[in-house]
């Protein structure tokens, strides 16, 4: 009988990797491999799984093994999941008396219970071991009676992969579940020092992954069943299969050969996402950087984000920590991807860039703020289209320039003003452009089920959607924004069903109101949008109006 292991997912959030639900981060995958290769009849669960159910515990304690994965080196809020306190890990290494516990990923760089506080490494106690570097060659050789260590090799990684693409079907969130794929480990920018704050230079200077080995994977993963892919390990796409250099020149044909064989893979996908993009590649090699944002944008799914780790408008906090590009280099980039990629299809833009802020860095002083608030200005002046800003305050790790140099805790007001200025005075605005009211979104997961339900597409950093209805969680549906958030969008169900809809839902359609709402509803059924529009008026919705009869 083969002995059965179990994975404990604690999710692992990185500069260069993405592992909360619906997300399931490539340790997963790789760890899952080397179990089945070892013997083992591999089983999953995440700690959302274990926290909720009790009877979880019963389950990982009668297992001959339990692998945790856990780590967040950059701080977030999540809707899918709730990584684990750092007293969550030791109750259930306190807890779990029979298997061999061991623990790896991102953790062992340190834990900070968030953004604004220090990350100190932690000494795991009541595990039989800490998977040190490469976390699945880790055990690999803890597992063959050797140190629990072990270091990149694409070559074993990409055997894995495939060898563990099917624990995706454990997954909670499955078929809903973004596989996240690796390109790349380690930073280009690692031979000046890399980032102040960045723990990806950590890796070391890049490797990179061959694309026959990703396509492989993604082979395995759709005969797996999996539909939604996203580049996402890698501290820079454009960067891929790319020379030396800080700056390394895109390679478009490699990023051809690679999406191309990704498509040719999983014909059948629903995603296929990127995330980080260096803005100072862009602005350092603009042909080459356009060519291979074309080759994206012509093999990708729409509505896709490239990530730019702007973190600071301030010349002397780029300076001091040592960042990617200046406020110019980064500004040219933000145009050259909406020259690319801001067309719509499927009623969204196709590529748009995301801008990553963070507070907290040497040099900083109030005035950084009024710099970083100039820069969205200046954006929103000139009409250009940004997906996302993703503003957190510095988590700093040991082995980092940051750990030692950093100003946090000194500037917490106005930090707080910034953020309140950029959720009204950009994000708002900005959603408006991107989702007018009429925008139909396609294939929006329910997450969150009440009476007002909440749910977002798959993919790099899909808006939030707010449904003033009940909908099932996991039920999947086109959705018609009527209104804006700071930060999400409202919609109602397309097709708009208007004689079946709730007086408490009417009241959203543009136009109509709370105060009209049951005097619209009262005239009720309709049988055409033009009886309609006499009780209500035209709408930017009126071409999704259904009017089944009662």
């Amino acid at each position: 009988m083969r002995s059965e292991a179990y994975i404990l997912d604690g999710y692992v959030d990185e500069p260069a990797c993405f592992g909360v639900p619906p997300y399931i981060s490539p340790y997963v995958r790789y760890v899952a491999g080397v179990l089945g290769e070892r013997g083992f009849s591999v089983e999953y669960c995440t700690v959302d799984q274990v926290r909720d159910d009790p009877a979880w515990f019963a389950r990982l304690d009668g297992a001959a093994l339990v692998v945790m994965i856990a780590g967040m080196t950059v701080p977030g809020r999540y809707l899918g999941g709730a990584p684990p306190t750092l007293a969550e890990i030791r109750q259930i290494a306190t807890l779990l008396r029979r298997p061999q516990l061991l623990v790896g990923g991102p953790i062992t760089f340190g834990y900070a219970a968030g953004g604004g506080s220090v990350a100190a490494r932690q000494a795991f106690s009541g595990f039989d071991a800490v998977l040190s570097g490469e976390i699945a060659a880790a055990l690999a050789a803890f597992l063959d009676g050797g140190e629990p260590a072990g270091s990149l090799d694409y070559a074993a990684l990409d055997r894995w992969s495939v060898a563990g693409a099917g624990i995706i079907g454990r997954h909670p969130s499955y078929p809903h579940v973004m596989c996240e794929l690796e390109t790349a480990r380690g930073c280009s920018r690692a031979v000046v020092g890399g980032c102040a704050f960045c723990t990806e230079p950590l890796y070391g200077l890049p490797r990179y992954r061959e694309p026959a080995g990703v396509i492989a994977e993604v082979a395995a993963l759709a005969a797996h069943g999996a539909l939604h892919f996203r580049l996402g390990r890698q501290p820079d796409l454009l960067a891929y299969g790319a020379g030396g250099g800080e700056f390394p020149r895109p390679r478009p044909d490699l990023l051809e050969r690679l999406f191309a064989g990704i498509r040719d893979a999983a014909p059948d996908l629903a995603t296929l996402h990127i995330d980080n993009i260096n803005p100072g590649t862009i602005a350092h090699h603009e042909e080459a950087a356009r060519q291979a944002l074309c080759v994206i944008r012509d093999h990708h799914t729409p509505g896709d984000v490239a990530a730019f780790g702007m973190e600071t408008a301030d010349p002397a906090v780029i300076v001091a920590n040592n960042l990617k590009a200046s406020p110019a280099q980064v500004m040219r980039a933000i145009e050259i991807v909406n020259e690319v990629g801001a067309r719509r299809r499927e009623g969204v833009p196709d590529l748009l860039p995301g801008l990553n802020f963070i507070a907290g860095l040497a040099g900083e002083t109030e005035a950084t703020f009024a710099l970083n608030e100039a820069f969205l200005a200046e954006v929103l002046d000139r009409g250009l289209l940004v997906r996302r800003v993703n503003i957190r305050q510095l988590m700093p790790f040991e082995g980092t320039p940051a750990f030692a140099a950093n100003t946090l805790g000194r500037h917490a007001a106005a930090f707080a003003r910034f953020k309140e200025h950029v959720r009204k005075n950009f994000d708002l605005p900005m959603l408006t452009r991107l989702f007018p009211a009429g925008t139909v979104l396609r294939r929006v997961v329910i997450e969150q089920e009440g009476a007002l339900s909440f749910g977002r597409q798959m993919g790099s950093y899909p808006i939030l959607v707010g449904i003033p209805l009940r909908v099932a969680c996991g039920e999947v549906i086109d959705a018609v924004v009527v209104d804006w958030g700071m930060r999400s969008v409202t919609a109602l169900p397309c097709p708009v069903d208007i004689n079946h809809l709730p007086v408490a839902a009417l009241r959203w359609i543009p136009g109509v109101g709370k105060a009209r709402s049951a005097a619209i509803a009262a005239p009720r059924p309709f049988a055409s949008v033009a009886q309609f529009r006499e009780a209500a008026g035209a709408t930017p919705i009126d071409g999704v109006l259904a009017f089944k009869p009662l």
